[in-house]
């Protein structure tokens, strides 16, 4: 006879365990584990299955995808080319960060195109979906709702007609008869999740699911969400600031690290044609501190202010702030000027900020950080028609990095004249006329140039 039995569950990765722990064996997160009611002890049908043979790899037929716009370039450009029809995508961020924002974007732009969309919402009444699509534009009837949590509810309507699109918001609180814990759960979430994956796959509907994230920034639930979806994007950037990352860490139909830059406004979120540009609009001339960099994002150059301020320090230890950048990788470099470079830091403050709210974590960037402390420090403004980009050693020499020819093309695009790159990287480059291309091979080489 079946019967309830309290089980507990890791919300990182699932891990199951008869008792609470403190810290989960599988991923050795601590105080992951949660409580679950699961039901145990019912007896499964056997159904007859064929028997299945493998098939060998030479005899499988390619199938081309076949992908449809959603209307915005810079979603397009994340996504590999567009929405793929039999795919499930993960849409990621922060409370207020955008997300329904830009999925009703892009349903508003795909029923103009003559598709169907199901706009299926667990959070939100048809009355409040309504007020927030007013804000962006009119909507067609194709453009259609339902707001329940019950997954057999949209079922039933995907065997009478099959959208083109589906969005799920949000994943959190759907649910499933099947399983008798609470929304939110990493039974129920586990459970949808697969459904909805196999759905979208039998049906050959691209849909869209919407997840919560936590505190650390991660999507709530088992970690393993992240694997079983086809793609993930994920909402960067301060819901203060005007501007918003699109970044897609996942994705079976494209490449990884793509970005697409929004800006957000009374309409909705609008798309950047020219990331940098934008980037540097309001750029200070001839001050100190204040050095541009090309950093690669995906297959996207992206020219970027580092900003750094260098004072004498009040307090026996200095401090040490990094806005956009990693905070252990900007201590890393003070301590390669220190040693290579001489420069005695260790009685000063540093304070290093990248402009326009935009997170860097490209290594490239290194020689960029370290022309923008040294220029704080010694007071003396960098050329502000000079680009520089670098990986940076701890013997303080200067690497090569990816890219730089398309890095170079960037620069020259946006008007600078000047770019400091790793000497290897110069010395496979052909000439670029009106730029003038220095590569240099260690810090005190690339310090030379500034003083």
């Amino acid at each position: 006879m079946a019967k309830e039995k309290q089980i507990f569950f890791c919300q990182e990765c699932g891990f199951e365990s008869a008792k609470w722990m403190g810290q989960c064996p599988g991923c050795k997160s601590w105080n992951t584990f949660c409580e679950e009611k699961v039901v145990v002890g019912a007896k499964k049908q056997t159904l007859m299955r064929e028997a299945i043979a493998p098939t060998s790899i030479l005899q499988v037929e390619k199938t081309d995808e076949v992908r449809f716009t959603t209307g915005f370039a810079e979603l397009d450009r994340v996504l590999g080319g567009g929405i793929v029809r039999d795919s499930l995508v993960l849409v990621g961020g922060d409370p207020g960060i955008g997300k329904s924002t830009i999925l009703l974007q892009m349903c508003r732009n795909i029923t103009e195109a003559g598709k169907t969309v199901l706009y299926v919402s667990g959070e939100e009444s048809m009355s409040q979906i309504k007020m927030r699509a007013e804000r962006i534009g009119t909507f067609s009837k194709d453009m259609l709702l339902l707001c329940v949590n019950e997954l057999a509810y949209v079922e039933d309507y995907l065997k009478k007609a099959r959208p083109d699109v589906m969005i799920i918001d949000s994943i959190q609180t759907m649910i499933t008869d099947d399983i008798s814990s609470a929304p939110g759960s990493i039974s129920q979430i586990k459970e949808v999740t697969a459904r909805l994956m196999r759905i979208a796959k039998q049906m050959g509907i691209a849909i869209f699911i919407v997840g919560h994230v936590t505190k650390e920034g991660t999507v709530a639930g088992p970690r393993n969400l992240e694997h079983m979806v086809d793609t993930v994007l994920y909402f960067e950037g301060d819901r203060n600031a005007g501007f918003r990352v699109l970044r897609a860490v996942k994705n079976r139909f494209g490449s990884t690290n793509e970005i697409g830059v929004f800006e957000m406004t009374e309409t909705g979120l609008a798309e950047v044609n020219n990331p940098s540009q934008v980037m540097l609009d309001g750029r200070p001339e001839a001050s100190s501190g204040s050095v541009v960099v090309c950093s690669m994002e995906g297959t996207r150059p992206l020219l970027i202010e580092i900003q750094a301020l260098v004072s004498q320090t009040n307090f026996n230890l200095p401090r040490r702030t990094a806005v956009g950048l990693d905070y252990n990788r900007v201590n890393l470099l003070l301590a390669v000027l220190e040693k290579r470079a001489g420069l005695i830091l260790s009685g000063c403050d540093a304070y290093v900020n990248i402009a326009g709210g935009i997170r860097l974590d490209d290594p490239s960037s290194d020689l960029g950080i370290i022309y923008a402390i040294v220029s704080s420090y010694r007071n003396r403004p960098v050329d502000e028609h000079l680009v520089a980009f670098g990986e940076v050693g701890l013997s303080g020499e200067v690497r090569a990095v990816s890219a730089a020819e398309q890095r170079v093309y960037e620069a020259q695009k946006m008007g600078f004249t000047t770019c400091v790159i790793p000497k290897s990287n110069k010395d496979k480059m052909k000439k670029i006329e009106g730029m003038k291309v220095i590569g240099v091979a260690s810090v005190t080489e690339a310090l030379e140039i500034i003083v």
